[in-house]
């Protein structure tokens, strides 16, 4: 049984990972790192975790065995100093993208994390979802012939006040939605994007919009020829979406990357379609999973901390081509793996979560 620190107990842990947890056969929590005691209470004894510890009390906690592993979900520009402290302490380390909120700190993450023998695992939940691994296995196995295109959106607005819309935390649609649909391009293709051509939207009168874009749209080149349009947005209604178009067929997967409702994938050929909907499982649940058997079995996890770096790279490639008007190269490593069936995990769904 690996056991967790859940640093950062806000809406995504109290959501998500805490429910997800018990899920699992593999994991558990066994500490609540948080700024605010009388939450962080509550929530350990609903869901039965046994330490409590404010951030000052962190690096105390990692001298002591309390916990394998820690889930970082702090604020992008947290992440580094969280990671970078729990890898030194020999503890492995899941955390939320994107990675960082800058390359020299996520290359920092990563070389602490190999430097120290822990694993980091950036938290790409859909690395783990049958919807999102049937649908690059059609992709692989010639389904639609080479892909040609894709279209990738995500909309989703946070609640007023988020630190999403923050700056300081590099907050923004393309680093909260957008990161989905890079990493989902990246993985359509097999291949890293060489460059990427980008614009902005902000308005003037919307106080959300005062330090991050409203809504970005990117493209991607691969050296295959493949061509990505990413679309991400703050302000539109919620979309998410994708579609592949290949050279004898196209697949959509519609919803595409929420946890909240089950993806649902559309495969057309010679004007026929076929429908798969697949079963609603714990995303959450089933990325812990998979993190634990890597940790137990010492295999390294496919979504490593240079899987976020290579998101990293591209990223700040879009946001450099929106700021400037022009095309910026990207010059990545190839991949040496992508998800497949050996990354799929199936964990049920919960009720039992607690929100404030």
């Amino acid at each position: 049984m690996i056991r967790y620190a859940v640093v950062g107990a806000g809406w995504i842990a109290q959501e998500a990972f805490l429910p997800g947890i018990h899920q699992t056969r593999n994991s558990r929590v066994t500490v609540i790192v948080s700024g605010n005691r009388e939450r962080a209470d509550t929530l350990a004894k609903f869901h039965d975790i046994p330490h409590v510890i404010s951030y000052d009390e962190f690096d105390k906690a990692l001298e002591n065995d309390l916990f394998d592993a820690v889930y970082v979900a702090l604020p992008n520009s947290m992440h580094a100093d969280y990671t970078i402290r729990a890898a030194r302490a020999g503890k492995h380390i899941l955390v939320e993208k994107p990675l960082a909120d800058n390359l020299e700190d996520a290359e920092a993450m990563v070389t602490a994390a190999k430097e120290a023998g822990v694993y980091l695992m950036t938290a790409y939940r859909l690395h783990n979802e049958p919807g999102t691994i049937a649908a690059l296995d059609r992709i692989r196995c010639g389904a639609i012939g080479t892909p040609l295109l894709a279209q990738l959106i995500f909309s989703n607005a946070p609640d007023e006040g988020n630190h999403r819309y923050s700056a300081e935390h590099w907050g923004g649609p393309l680093q909260d939605v957008g990161v989905y649909c890079i990493n989902a391009a990246r993985h359509i293709f097999g291949e890293e994007p060489i460059e990427a051509t980008a614009i902005r939207q902000r308005p003037k009168h919307d106080p959300r919009f005062a330090e991050v874009d409203a809504s970005i749209a990117a493209t991607l080149r691969f050296p295959s020829g493949g061509i990505a349009q990413i679309l991400a947005s703050f302000q539109g209604a919620l979309a998410e979406t994708y579609r592949v178009i290949g050279t004898t067929g196209d697949i959509t997967l519609d919803p595409a990357f929420r946890f909240e409702v089950p993806m649902r994938m559309m495969v057309t050929k010679q004007e026929m379609a076929e429908i798969t909907d697949f079963p609603h499982v714990d995303h959450f649940a089933g990325m812990t999973a998979y993190f634990s058997d890597c940790i137990a079995t010492r295999t390294p996890p496919e979504s490593d901390g240079e899987e976020g770096v290579a998101d990293m790279r591209v990223l700040l490639a879009i946001e450099e081509a929106a700021r400037t008007g022009r095309t910026i190269k990207i010059d990545t490593p190839p991949r040496p793996t992508h998800p497949d069936h050996t990354t799929e995990r199936r964990c049920p769904l919960t009720d039992r979560r607690l929100v404030f």
